[in-house]
């Protein structure tokens, strides 16, 4: 995909030099002291040759806009701007092509860039930034700091007064050129050197790369403060690039190609440059994405920072007629439709190329991939194992023969005599003063809440309201009724509590199962709660019952139970176990016989088993609605889509992570919002050491990645809003962070919680959230600025019965 459109062969080495390339023109200096210009589009054309340098020249820039083409260009003795067109037109005229002088003695430029208006050039010498004025012989500020010598400067595209710079001292400033002074200046990144830096402008990102091929990509908002969003590795991108082509290639030549490729070798950031848009010429569709691409030594690789995923690496040696092995420098064009212009120099030889990279076949590669949809398009198959039926029999009483048996009294209840009752010593007394009780108001529709349906536009609840004690063991996990009247926690004391959505009272506590809780679902219809354990059990409770209706266990589950919930509009129970997912139908009978109370009449029966190739480690499906589609989690890192219409894995995400995911989370909106149907097919997956990932099932690739949070031992968990624009996540450094979905930085960092933040769960009728903690602490936060934070301990465990009424 690479093509060679022009070859140069130098008088001298350019591996570290600063060239010069736009969309129409490619500049290179030519016996050091001269600047030969090239025409992109018409290579057959003369090249001009400017002249007035009397020292060797270090650096060249094309600057941003396209009238009029100016080229900057930088020498120990004279910085100079050229107008290209106006220097050809004077050539051609017979006359001397001249330039402008704008500054003079700066000593040695390595690096030059200009604004994106064109009226300043940032020059770097030294440990100095050097502003020019690109009209006139003028130096508006000098900028200095860095204890190393500086390796590039770049302009803000959004805000003219911002300029970042890198150094060899291994860090990065943001610059005020009003005031001359540093808004920000970050850690030391890396062992090695910043090479570059690069802003992108529609996510608002800053993102610089260093000698040893490490990526940062940072947050600018207006307060100029950089947080991390994400950092990659390209030689560990390209590896995992790798693994996953060959995994999908069935080739047996590209495989052992693969593999044979086992040399390590440094890919440092020599230049970087946005590919946000093109058009792709065959369907004739403008392509808007975050992507950049990093110039290393070895070729060129495409980033998704969305994702920190390499989308392609466009290698040197792949394309055996480049006169060119190995890169020295890079210089990019801003501009691009269906492919990207570059001017590279060689790192050993002499000799400087222009090459055009087309890009337009990435964008095509994903549309073509055929994914899936939550929402089912037919009704089921005949066969299927959601047309499953439990077929409940009548119990057969024998006919008893003989004389009828008939009571002995004409009432089924007698009323005592009363001998063995107390005397009474009271007469009968009327009563009086008796307050009259206004009637009952009759509840409004939208069942106590404040607001009838979830408030669009609502801004993320972060005030913190009430923080509740509960037990001295972990809040496994959390789920809102469907109503949000209602909190199911289940914890790390074996049991279950049910609380009312406001914290208020003493919960209902459900006790039963011998080890930790490791899941619970609420039913559609709010009748009974569902938990699972680590004891290989699973139990169905009904309100206010502190014996189970339903009981699974005595051995059924040769593994432990690691996800279980109602499916199917509460007509089947989810389970996963081992390798096996089970499907099981069910009906919960509450009636029990006084003599034989030890008699479960409930029933339940396996409807299906579909057995996976791995242990499972998590599992979603939506119950809100019909829906076909179950995902599940593997130990092998894999993410696996059950299309439970065929009973079968319909497709298979292999390496979603880099450790085994354990936590799902689809995005299944709420009965008091409404979203597009497209959200629906959205949802998370959250892996130990490798953050949270934004998966679309339609295309089955990952479209975002969150990794601000710190997971790294403890299973955090991750759930989406009823409006379906933030995503919460628990984190090991006692915060919970909330994340807007359109970005991969956190929007409001909720600290000051007690321990690691597990559980996390919105409230599916009202902006609340609710945390719970490793020491088990509930935090319910509010929108509302007039909260205020109470203590709450008397929910203590020692004081609460088994059952509140």
């Amino acid at each position: 995909m690479i093509s060679e459109k022009l070859s140069l062969t130098c008088d001298r080495l350019l591996s570290h030099q600063q060239l010069a390339c736009s969309r129409s023109f490619c500049a290179a200096p030519l016996r050091s002291k001269e600047v030969l210009v090239y025409n992109n589009t018409d290579l057959q054309q003369k090249p001009l040759l400017l002249t007035g340098h009397h020292g060797d020249i270090n650096a060249m820039t094309f600057g941003k806009r396209n009238i009029p083409v100016l080229l900057c260009s930088a020498s120990a003795d004279y910085v100079i701007v050229w107008d290209v067109e106006n220097c050809q037109r004077k050539i051609q005229e017979g006359e001397i092509a001249t330039g402008l002088v704008i500054g003079t003695l700066l000593g040695e430029v390595i690096h030059l860039s200009f604004c994106f208006s064109d009226e300043r050039v940032a020059a770097c010498s030294g440990a100095v930034i050097y502003v020019l004025n690109s009209k006139k012989q003028k130096v508006i500020c000098t900028l200095t700091g860095h204890l190393g010598p500086l390796t590039s400067a770049e302009f803000c595209p959004w805000d003219r007064n911002i300029l970042v710079s890198t150094s060899e001292d291994r860090t990065f400033k943001v610059w005020d050129l009003k005031t001359e002074a540093v808004l920000y200046q970050s850690f030391v990144l890396s062992a090695s050197p910043l090479l570059s830096a690069l802003f992108l402008e529609k996510n608002r990102h800053l993102i610089t790369g260093s000698a040893d091929g490490q990526v940062w990509c940072f947050s600018f908002d207006n307060d100029h403060k950089c947080r991390l969003v994400t950092k990659m590795d390209l030689l560990k991108m390209e590896k995992n690039h790798q693994e996953c082509q060959k995994t999908l290639s069935h080739h047996k030549g590209v495989c052992e190609q693969l593999v044979a490729d086992k040399v390590e070798l440094s890919k440092p950031v020599v230049q970087m440059s946005s590919c946000s848009s093109f058009i792709d010429l065959d369907s004739q569709k403008n392509i808007d994405n975050s992507w950049f691409c990093v110039g290393s030594t070895d070729g060129l690789y495409v980033v998704d920072p969305d994702t920190s995923q390499l989308l392609t690496v466009l290698h040197f040696k792949d394309n055996s007629d480049l006169s060119i092995a190995t890169a020295g420098s890079w210089s990019f064009s801003l501009e691009c439709d269906k492919s990207m212009v570059a001017l590279v120099s060689s790192l050993f030889t002499p000799c400087v190329v222009l090459l055009e990279m087309f890009l337009a076949h990435l964008q095509r590669s994903e549309e073509n991939d055929e994914g899936f949809s939550v929402f089912p398009s037919s009704s089921p198959l005949p066969e299927s194992p959601l047309n499953a039926v439990l077929k409940n029999k009548e119990p057969n009483h024998p006919q008893k023969k003989g004389i009828k048996e008939t009571p002995l009294v004409f009432h089924s209840k007698v009323k005592s005599s009363g001998y063995t009752s107390a005397a009474r010593r009271f007469m009968f007394a009327p009563k009086i003063n008796v307050k009259k009780t206004s009637p009952a108001k009759k509840t409004t529709g939208n069942g106590g809440f404040l607001h009838s349906s979830y408030p669009a536009g609502s801004v993320a609840p972060t005030v913190p309201s009430i923080d509740l004690s509960v037990v001295n063991k972990q809040v496994s996990c959390l789920q809102y009724s469907g109503d949000g009247k209602q909190i199911l926690c289940g914890l790390g004391d074996c049991s279950l509590f049910l609380y009312k959505s406001s914290l208020a009272g003493c919960p209902t506590v459900y006790r039963g199962h011998d080890k930790p809780v490791s899941s619970v679902s609420w039913s559609l219809s709010r009748q009974w709660l569902l938990s699972a354990s680590d004891d290989r059990s699973v139990r169905i409770w009904t309100n206010g019952s502190s014996v189970p209706a339903i009981t699974m266990g005595d051995n059924m589950f040769s593994k432990p139970v690691r996800g279980a919930q109602f499916y199917y509009l509460d007509k089947f129970l989810l389970l996963a176990s081992g390798p096996a997912l089970y499907l099981y139908l069910y009906d919960v009978d509450t009636t029990r016989d006084d003599i034989k109370t030890y008699k479960q009449r409930s029933v339940f029966k396996l409807a299906s088993c579909i057995t996976t190739s791995t242990g499972i480690t998590a599992l979603s499906a939506i119950n809100g609605f019909l829906s076909y589609i179950v995902l599940v989690s593997g130990s092998d890192r894999s993410i696996q889509v059950l299309d439970m219409n065929k009973g079968s894995v319909a497709s298979v995400l292999p390496d979603a992570h880099s450790r085994a995911t354990h936590c799902i989370t689809q995005n299944k909106g709420s009965a008091f919002t409404g979203q597009t149907p497209e959200s629906y097919n959205l949802f998370l997956s959250s892996a130990i050491t490798d953050g949270v990932k934004l998966w679309d099932l339609r295309t089955l690739r990952c479209v975002r990645r969150y990794e601000n949070h710190v997971n790294r031992c403890h299973p955090c968990s991750s759930a989406f809003s009823p409006c379906g624009r933030f995503i919460v996540c628990g984190s090991e450094d006692k915060c919970a962070y909330i994340y807007d979905i359109r970005s991969s930085t956190y929007l409001h960092r909720l600290q000051r919680h007690s321990d690691t933040v597990l559980s996390v769960a919105f409230n599916p009728a009202t902006p609340e959230l609710l945390t719970g903690t490793l020491d088990g602490k509930l935090r319910l936060f509010q929108c509302s600025t007039g909260s205020r934070l109470s203590c709450d301990t008397s929910a203590a465990v020692d004081h609460i019965p088994n059952v509140t009424a």
